[in-house]
């Protein structure tokens, strides 16, 4: 009987093996860089806490909790020419946000944003992601935002169109820890 078993259980797998062959490869999971997760860090700093200061060059936006540590995330910037610099504050917070491309990245590359001059609903397709905190500057919008992303691999990179991109659970994590009207600077 054991015997007979072997031999179906042979027989069975030898018959879906083609199948297998055909099937797609897995995708190899996303596993961002261990420096890239959110932790504390020392920070010497003259901030008051609860101030965001972004790093671009680094790669890192840190919350400053008191004058000597800070929360750090990794984040994706802007690519050169097109980052937010200077200083502003959280004017608007929103979970999952609409999101509109700005008429500079409509002219720059149409074939790909003119079809979404209308805006995209928020949700999990959106590349605002979960959550975006807007950045503000003398009572006016910016068009700068921290937000989530749909390309998680892009955090460490300059690659965005000069907002500033978080992994999703990063982003609602500093939307818990930020208030509207707190400081943002990019040195």
């Amino acid at each position: 009987m054991l015997t007979r078993r072997l031999f179906l259980t042979g027989v069975l797998a030898a018959a879906a093996a083609p199948q297998a062959a055909l099937a797609k490869p897995a995708r190899k999971p996303f596993v961002i860089n261990p420096v890239f997760q959110p932790q504390y860090v020392s920070f010497d700093s003259s901030y008051a806490p609860g101030t965001v200061v972004i790093d671009p060059r680094s790669r890192f936006l840190y919350l400053v909790e008191d004058g000597f540590t800070a929360r750090r995330y990794g984040v994706g910037v802007g690519r050169a020419g097109r980052a937010f610099h200077g200083s502003a504050k959280i004017g608007r917070k929103e979970v999952w946000p609409r999101w509109v491309p700005t008429q500079g990245m409509i002219s720059r590359q149409p074939n790909k944003y003119a079809r979404y001059a209308g805006g995209v609903s928020g949700g999990p397709h959106n590349p605002l992601g979960a959550r975006a905190l807007y950045l503000y500057r003398n009572g006016r919008d910016t068009y700068y935002r921290i937000h989530g992303t749909t390309e998680p691999w892009s955090i460490g990179r300059a690659v965005s169109n000069g907002c500033i991109r978080m992994i999703n659970a990063h982003v609602m994590d500093l939307y818990a820890r930020v208030p509207l009207g707190a400081r943002v600077v990019v040195i």
